[in-house]
C-alpha cells in the first residue's frame, strides 16, 4: 500500500501543476487507481477493443499506434514516466478502438477507469480541471504535429521530437522514432548524424 502511495505522488503532482489538491482529494482519487505491470511488448489496449481506462505511466513506456491496410505501424504517441495514455475516442464514447497501445520497454502504470473519472469528477471538481487542461494541451500538440508533418522537413521533425521526448532520444529504438517521424530508418540515421556533427 506504501509503495502504491509513493507511486501515486508522481501523479498528484502533476495535478497540482494544474490545480489545487486537498490530502482528501487525493485519498479519494487514491481510492480508484490500480497498480498494472505490462511488460515489453505486451499490450495494454488492442485496436478493436474498448479503452475502459487511461494509464498513467509510473515507468517505462508505451506507445499507441495504429496499422495501415499495407501493415505498417502509424505511431501516435509515446507515453514516458508521467504522460497519460489512452485511446481518447474510444476512453470517451467507450466504442470499439483504432489504436494498438503496448509498452515499449517493461513499464508500470497506475488506472483509472472511464466510470471511476466520471464519479471523481462529481467528488473532487479541481481533477476535472485538471483533465481539461491536459487534454486541451494534448488537441493542442495533435494539431501542432499534424501542421509539422506537411510543412517542416524532416530535420526540422526531428528537432522538435528532441524536444518533446527528451529522454527518449536514446533509449527508443530507431525504427520507432522513424515510424514516428514519417521518414525511413536509414534516412534517421543520417539526421541525427548531421545533428551531432552540428554539436
Amino acid at each position: 500500500m506504501e509503495e502504491m502511495k509513493e507511486k501515486a505522488e508522481k501523479l498528484f503532482e502533476g495535478i497540482k501543476r494544474h490545480t489545487e489538491l486537498s490530502p482528501a482529494d487525493e485519498e479519494k482519487i487514491f481510492s480508484r487507481l490500480t497498480r498494472k505491470v505490462i511488460k515489453r511488448k505486451q499490450f495494454y489496449l488492442h485496436e478493436g477493443q474498448i479503452a475502459k481506462s487511461a494509464a498513467f505511466v509510473v515507468s517505462g513506456c508505451l506507445r499507441s499506434y495504429s496499422i495501415d491496410e499495407n501493415g505498417f505501424e502509424h505511431i501516435l504517441q509515446f507515453a514516458p514516466a508521467n504522460w497519460w495514455i489512452t485511446d481518447m475516442y474510444s476512453f470517451i464514447s467507450q466504442k470499439e478502438s483504432y489504436l494498438n497501445i503496448n509498452a515499449v520497454e517493461d513499464s508500470e502504470v497506475l488506472l483509472l477507469t472511464r466510470v471511476d473519472q466520471l464519479d471523481l469528477f462529481d467528488e473532487v471538481p479541481t481533477l476535472e480541471r485538471y483533465f481539461r487542461i491536459i487534454t486541451e494541451n494534448s488537441l493542442v500538440n495533435s494539431h501542432r504535429r499534424l501542421l509539422d508533418n506537411m510543412s517542416l522537413t524532416a530535420k526540422e521533425r526531428y528537432g522538435k521530437f528532441c524536444q518533446v521526448y527528451p529522454t527518449l532520444i536514446n533509449t527508443l529504438p530507431q525504427k520507432q522514432i522513424a515510424q514516428f517521424l514519417g521518414i525511413t530508418p536509414e534516412f534517421l540515421s543520417k539526421v541525427r548524424n548531421e545533428s551531432l556533427r552540428k554539436k
